[in-house]
Formats: C-alpha cells, structure tokens, sequence
C-alpha cells in the first residue's frame, strides 16, 4: 500500500521522501517500483522519459528526520495504534507546524492517533484502497479536532492525485471496512461450518453477486494479517457487537504466518503461480 501510494503522489508531479524502517524494506520498495514503470512503458501507457523523471522525484530513507520539509505526510505503517502514535508524536517535533499528517489506517480512530501530537487539527485520515494506483476512491476522515482546513487540504489533494475522496466521521471502520466486514466474516463462518470450500465460495460470490474478487482472493491481496487486525479493531471499537466478530480460521492463519500474496500463501498458494 505505501509504494502504491508513493507512486500515485509521483505521478501527479509531486517530490515524494519514502520512508522506512530498514534498507532493504526500501530497497524492495523502489525495485518494485522501477518494475512497475517498466512494465507502464512496455504497456505504451507512459514513456521511458517519464518513467525515469517520476523516479528521479522519489527519495527513499530510513531517516526519520528527512520528512521535516515535506509539507504533508500520508502513514501507512502496519494497522497499529500505538505504532502510529508514536510515530506521529516523533514525526510532531521534526516537521513544519503548518504540516499535515494524514494517515492510511482503515480503522483506527483519527482522533486517538491525532492526540500524539500538538497539533491534532491537522492530523487526517486518509485511507486509500488496494491497489493505490489504479482505484479511485479514497476516504478523508475527520477526527473530532480535525479542523475544515486540513479537511479541504486533504480533499484537493486526493482530487490532484486524480483519486475522488468522500468526506467520513470517524467512526470505527469508516465506511467501506464497516460496510464490509459481513463480507469477509460471513464468508469465513461459512468456510468454517465446511459449506463449501474456498474456491467454491469466490466462484459464487464473483460470477453470481458480481464481485470483481471474492472474499479469499482479497483477503490474500490486503493481507490476512491486516485485514484480521481490522476485524479485531471494529470488533473492539463496538464493544463486542456479534456481527464484526473475528474467525478463528484467520487467527490461525496469522499465526503460522500464511497470510496472502505476500508471504506466497494463504487461502491459495501464489508460489508457483508464475506456472
């Protein structure tokens, strides 16, 4: 998500200082990046001049202290409160008073993030969706001190990302992650009461309900480890509401580490998908 999110930012023109916590997080970032662009331009969609000025306005660091200049900062850090404060309270004593921080998480609340910091009237939530670079909507969530300012900033901003963003409350899951927890849960308990199995049931789901990727394939796309950390977050947020409850299919699949595309398994195995 944070790549596609810097890619998205450096093609509408925009100088981007990527950061991360070690080298080779960054190193695998920007090589992801580069074949990207390359692939764009075997494509015809953009030119080899482009792709390389594009790079050329991405800096990648594992300084913290390089993100003083920039003039908006957009988190996308794993689904974690405390992770995210701490990160924000650092990044309040680096960076310009006037700067906004805008943060990526899809259900954590804006307002307890926005409290690391002073100036929690310019703190955001603007939680775009995967991938980054190809859908357009992106939700702009006010905490309760978020001010109208930083609102319209971050509104402008989605819209010169060529993004359409929708003004949220926030409340635990947003909109989109609310409205979609039955679609992953009730899938689970389903899978779980041995109904049908996991291919069965995104067949269904993709050629009867219309969906472009049933429940499973998405899962592994997001990450099952991120999108269980949500389950668990809007469960929490509704003091225990049945209907957000976590299933223990995906605790157990966290827990042996099998979580999607990016570890080369989870509900399918992506290990020889070249074949």
């Amino acid at each position: 998500m944070g790549g596609g999110i810097v890619q998205v930012c450096a093609q509408a023109g925009y100088r981007v200082v990527v950061y991360d916590v070690q080298d080779a997080f960054l190193q695998r970032a920007m090589d992801s990046l580069r074949s990207t662009f390359g692939m764009l331009v075997g494509k015809g969609k953009l030119t080899a001049a482009d792709s390389e000025a594009t790079l050329e306005r991405i800096v990648a660091s594992t300084d913290l202290a390089d993100l003083a200049p920039c003039q908006f900062v957009i988190e996308a850090a794993p689904e974690s409160i405390e992770l995210k404060r701490d990160l924000f309270g650092k990044l309040d004593a680096l960076c310009d008073p006037a700067t906004i921080f805008a943060s990526n998480t899809s259900s954590l609340s804006i307002t307890a993030i926005g409290a690391a910091t002073s100036r929690p009237e310019q703190v955001v939530g603007m939680h775009f969706f995967n991938p980054a670079p190809l859908l357009k909507l992106v939700e702009v969530v006010a905490g309760q001190y978020t001010s109208a300012a930083t609102i319209e900033a971050t509104v402008a901003l989605a819209r010169k990302l060529g993004k359409t963003p929708v003004r949220v409350k926030d409340t635990p899951g947003f909109i989109v992650n609310r409205v979609a927890r039955p679609f992953y849960g009730e899938s689970l308990r389903l899978l779980g009461e041995q109904t049908a199995d996991v291919a069965t049931l995104d067949r269904i789901i993709e050629q009867e309900g219309g969906f472009r990727m049933g429940p499973f394939r998405l899962m592994d796309l997001i990450g099952i480890d991120i999108n269980f950390a949500v389950t668990q977050s809007v469960f929490a947020s509704y003091f225990g509401e049945a209907r957000y409850r976590p299933h223990p299919i995906q605790q157990r699949m966290v827990e042996a580490g099998t979580v999607g595309r990016k570890t080369g398994r989870g509900f399918y195995d992506y290990r020889e998908e070249d074949k």
